[in-house]
């Protein structure tokens, strides 16, 4: 992981607990853990719908849901950085 993807993934683990009134600290989030189902945070389509809409807001660019690709991108939290690194607008 570069430097970069290392802060940005600092930064959506503090979105992610902002966003989802997590009662836990942004550096208790394991970057490899999966974000949905049972493991992981758990998270359900309705959280990452509020994600989704938050890191719009935060980087300039839309994550869809019509995109082949959203299950690999919220798989965890690394790979959400990742996503993000190679598209935000700011």
């Amino acid at each position: 992981m570069t430097v970069i993807s290392a802060s940005i993934t600092q930064e959506l683990a503090g979105l992610l607990i902002t966003t989802l009134n997590l009662d836990q600290p942004a550096e208790s989030l394991n970057p490899d853990a999966p974000l949905f189902g049972n493991e992981g945070l758990g998270l359900d389509s309705i959280d990452i719908l509020e994600i989704a809409v938050a890191i719009s807001k935060r980087y300039g660019f839309q994550l869809r849901s019509d995109d082949g690709n959203s299950r690999e991108i919220f798989s965890s939290l690394r790979a959400l950085a990742e996503h993000v690194a190679l598209h935000r607008a700011t």
